[in-house]
């Protein structure tokens, strides 16, 4: 499984639906093969979608998470001014850091 975020955003003097958390979760498809969806608000026009999904590796979970997000900018009125403005898998720096006390 592979968290992949997606990161949304409405033109300016727009601002996300209430209910998009209701929006997001019934446009997904049992082929997104999604888990888990978790929303993150960086400003009522910014969003941040946190897809847990189930692939073979990262790069397949890029682009199942990228054409979710395309049908979802495609499909759902209320969504449609926002702007896909990245995709990819979280960077974890705590994975990378020098381990101390070897």
């Amino acid at each position: 499984m592979y968290l992949v975020h997606a990161h949304l955003e409405l033109p300016p003097n727009e601002e996300l639906p209430q209910d998009v958390r209701a929006l997001v979760r019934s446009a997904i498809v049992p082929r997104d093969r999604v888990e888990h969806v978790a929303l993150h608000t960086a400003s009522p026009s910014e969003l941040t979608l946190g897809f847990y999904l189930l692939a073979e590796g990262l790069d397949e979970a890029e682009e199942r998470a990228l054409r979710v997000c395309r049908r979802l900018l495609r499909d759902v009125r209320e969504l449609a001014a926002a702007r896909l403005t990245g995709v990819g898998v979280p960077l974890m720096p705590q994975a990378f850091a020098p381990r101390t006390g070897d």
